[in-house]
């Protein structure tokens, strides 16, 4: 794949295609981040971007009680292996 630098305001960038945007999951004000690794520029998506401030919110609110519990009670392990 093949694209051009252009001009954007006083900064410059270039154009994503949509198949990459939409393979990669992002959209308009995605996170990401930028660095260089040699001669190349690498473009990363930021995962779970604000995930762990939610968490936190969460547990301050008392919201964050399992609806599925980790073991249910008639739960037999006796055929397990560890």
């Amino acid at each position: 794949m093949v694209t051009n630098i252009i001009q954007i305001g006083n900064s410059k960038g270039i154009i994503l295609p949509s198949e990459v945007l939409k393979q990669l999951r992002l959209s308009l004000k995605s996170a990401v981040s930028i660095s260089l690794d040699g001669n190349n520029i690498v473009i990363k998506a930021q995962p779970r971007q604000g995930w762990a401030e939610a968490a936190k919110r969460a547990h301050e609110n008392g919201d964050d009680e399992l609806l599925i519990p980790d073991v249910f009670e008639d739960e037999k392990f006796e055929d397990w292996t560890w």
